[in-house]
């Protein structure tokens, strides 16, 4: 058989392959497979990312040791932001394509997704109290921020409230793909409004002004947040498989072997 007959067919049976791991079948052991080496990256992300930034990061001349709740608020900041982003995406894949798996990967992204907001929320107030003299003000960035918790908490409390998995999923979408239109205000924020706030801490226009190790601690600490989004996803969304699909016949003969 001639290389130009069989060319089509590989790409057929690649096309088929990916196809298969939107199965929440095939997924759920894919996904069970990956969580070990997530989390213990995770771990030694965090690990190298605070030592970084608490131990060898030096002070900084005008905020002393407070700015280093950037470590924490910045890595928290960013994911609450691109989760939501996550969320909305596979919300409207599951709306549009109506994928059983695409639903319950956003249902799995949106607790996260509210802890990091609120992570980020918290400690922007332990930051803005010795820096601004206040806990809170309703800056744009910070009034933004909130709004983004509770669309997470209005997504979360619009699936909880339908007894029907595929309405939950469907009113939840929507919530979804209307909020997301927030997160461009969020990042925007401090260039289209006189904020309090500062700007970015880390911008790919020009070079960074903060100190090496300030920056390798706290790259360290968004990729340790960012695989810790991941595996806390796929933990989630392992368990919701297995509470949509308990009447299926793969699941009971899981069950049944375990």
């Amino acid at each position: 058989m001639s290389h130009a007959a069989t060319a089509p067919k590989t790409e057929a049976s690649k096309r088929w392959h990916w196809f298969r791991l939107a199965s929440p079948q095939q997924f759920y052991p894919l996904a069970g497979r990956l969580l070990p080496w997530l989390w213990g990256l995770a771990a030694l992300l965090a690990l190298a990312g605070l030592a970084v930034g608490l131990l060898i990061a030096p002070t900084d001349f005008q905020q002393g040791d407070s700015y280093r709740i950037i470590f924490i608020h910045v890595p928290a900041a960013w994911m609450s932001m691109l989760m939501y982003v996550a969320m909305a995406f596979w919300a409207a894949l599951g709306l549009v394509l109506n994928t059983r798996l695409s639903s319950m990967m956003a249902t799995a992204l949106a607790p996260t997704g509210a802890l990091m907001t609120f992570i980020a929320l918290w400690t922007g107030a332990l930051w803005g109290k010795p820096t601004w003299g206040t806990w809170w003000v309703w800056d744009a960035r910070l009034t933004s921020e909130l709004l983004l918790l509770f669309l997470y908490l209005g997504f979360m409390a619009l699936q909880a409230a339908a007894d029907d998995p595929r309405r939950a999923d469907r009113a939840g979408a929507i919530v979804a793909l209307v909020g997301v239109v927030n997160v461009p205000i969020i990042y925007f924020s401090v260039q289209w409004w006189n904020t309090l706030h500062q700007g970015s801490t880390i911008n790919l226009t020009r070079a960074p002004s903060m100190a090496s190790s300030m920056l390798t601690g706290l790259l360290l600490m968004v990729f340790a947040f960012w695989v810790y989004g991941i595996a806390a996803a796929l933990q989630r969304v392992r368990a919701i498989i297995l509470e949509r699909e308990k009447h299926t016949d793969w699941v009971q003969q899981l069950q049944e072997a375990r």
